[in-house]
Order: C-alpha cells, then structure tokens, then sequence
C-alpha cells in the first residue's frame, strides 16, 4: 500500500497591515513600501484562486471563509503554536478528500455506498504521529494493512466478477475430460498442437514465442501474430501459468493452454478485456531458448 504524501500548499500570502476583521485588509497606501507591498499582494495571488479549485476542491461559493483563514494564518506570524494547529487542519483536510476516498476506491471500486471507519483511521494516524497508544507497531500494521486490503478488495470484486471465477471453474471441469487434453501438476490444462523435440527451458530462461490470448468469451486481448513478430521475455516475468507451461515444452512446440484465473491474473483486471477472475485460452509457439539457461527434455 502506497503511503499518503502530504503536499504544502503552494501558496504565498501577502505583505499586508493588520486587520481585525475576517474580511479583506484595507489598502493605505502611504509610502512606497505601502505601494510595493500592495503590489506584491496582488500579483502573487494570481492563480491561486484556480489552484484552490483545481488541487484542493475548494467550494469559490465559500471563499470568504478562506479569506478568514488566510487572514488568521498571515497574521499569526511565526507563532509555533498556531503553526502547528494550522497544518493540522491542512493535513486532516487532505485524509478526507483524498486519503479516504483514494483507499475506498481501492478497496470498494464504484460502491460509493461503502467506507472506510474514519474514527479508526484516525484513531490509528494519531498514534502513529503521537507514538502512544499503538495497538500495532508501524510494521505490523503495513502487514495487516496490505493482508486485508487484498481480502477486503478481493470479497468486494467477487459480488461483482464472481461469474467469472465460475465460469471459468465450469469450463475447466468439462474441458478437462475432451480429448487430448491433459492437466499440468499446477492445473494449468493443455492440448498439444505440434510437437517439438528441442530442449526444455527453467525458470530464468529467455526464450522466443509467438502467442495469442483471448478470453473465455473469444475476445482476442493479444496477439504477436497480429504484430508480425514473435516476442522475447525471461520466464521468471510472466504469469504463472504461462511460466510452468513454457516449462515443459520443448523448443518447437505449439501448445493451447487453458490458464486458471489464480494462475493468470486473479482478482486484478488488465485492460478492458481482462476482467478479474477470469481464466484464460493461449495459443503457444515456443521458437527458441537462449540455450545458456536450458534442461534436457524430459
């Protein structure tokens, strides 16, 4: 889970004489400095009205409100008490508007009927920056943090995708028993469409295929054949299921190979045609093997 970067907010306030009113300071312009001043104010503030808008989702029809802030942060000066009251306003602002709604996108998608408990994130947050009161030390936490937010994550796409992970388990069921078609140790499936009698690569192999994937449904998502030319990887960087697939073809095979969606891409969507739990169909060419990092067949 990626950690919440506070940003400063890039504004900077203007020279101006005390008020004690909320509302805008009046101008005298007496002397130079007065004038100069006057000046700086106004064109420092240019822009700044669209960043509140734009960076911080600020609300112009309360823009009073921000002059009485801007108003009382100016005028406290280098008071370090004050300082610290005022960057905690600044920060909690950014946990709800952008912390909240960037973990509950995460874990919930769309479902804007869902949350996360503000109280116990907060309650979390403060012991965190206090360094009292901790139920979890900052390790432990990360841990359980990214443990449940897959779980979390993954109940919360399986009301929606659940079909899919179905789908997929029926399909292997019956296609397990058509002819030709064996299961790998792994339950990745296979059929093989011409056999080779080359070598075998492991793992950290860099080998050279030609290959189309498509969905359960027909939908081809990739294709080197559509490119015109085959493609290159290390084994080691590919999904699993195509990993122990490679693993036990002989350079100069062609196999299709019917992946399980907890060997493809599971609960993550790639692209618009991948969609989570979702099994998938590959049509294999394994053309060579950097013959460094090979086995002999077996």
């Amino acid at each position: 889970m990626k950690k919440m970067m506070f940003a400063a907010v890039a504004a900077v306030a203007a020279v101006m004489m005390y008020s004690c009113g909320n509302g805008t300071p009046k101008a005298n312009l007496k002397t130079d400095v007065d004038t100069v001043s006057y000046a700086l104010g106004v064109d420092q503030s240019q822009g700044l009205k669209e960043y509140l808008v734009g960076n911080m989702g600020i609300d112009t029809t309360y823009i009073d409100e921000f002059i009485k802030g801007l108003n009382e942060g100016a005028n406290a000066g280098d008071n370090k008490k004050k300082a610290a009251y005022y960057a905690g306003i600044q920060i909690g602002q950014q946990i709800s508007n952008q912390m909240v709604k960037s973990i509950n996108f995460q874990l919930f998608g769309n479902d804007s009927t869902k949350t996360i408990s503000l109280k116990n994130l907060m309650a979390g947050f403060v012991s965190g920056v206090t360094g009292k009161g901790g139920l979890m030390t900052p390790d432990s936490a990360r841990q359980v943090a990214q443990n449940m937010m897959r779980q979390i994550k993954a109940k919360s796409l399986m009301k929606e995708f659940g079909p899919n992970k179905e789908a997929g388990e029926k399909f292997l069921a019956k296609n397990a028993k058509e002819e030709g078609v064996k299961v790998l140790p792994c339950g990745v499936q296979y059929k093989v469409l011409k056999e080779g009698n080359g070598v075998l690569p492991v793992d950290t192999s860099m080998v050279k295929v030609h290959y189309e994937g498509r969905t359960l449904e027909g939908n081809v998502f990739d294709s080197s054949y559509k490119r015109g030319e085959p493609t290159k990887f290390r084994l080691d960087q590919v999904i699993t299921g195509w990993k122990e697939a490679l693993k036990n073809m002989p350079v100069g095979s062609t196999w299709e190979i019917y992946v399980p969606q907890e060997l493809a891409y599971g609960e993550r969507q790639q692209g618009a045609d991948i969609k989570p739990f979702s099994m998938l169909i590959f049509k294999i060419e394994l053309l060579d093997v950097d013959p460094k990092e090979t086995q002999a067949k077996k």
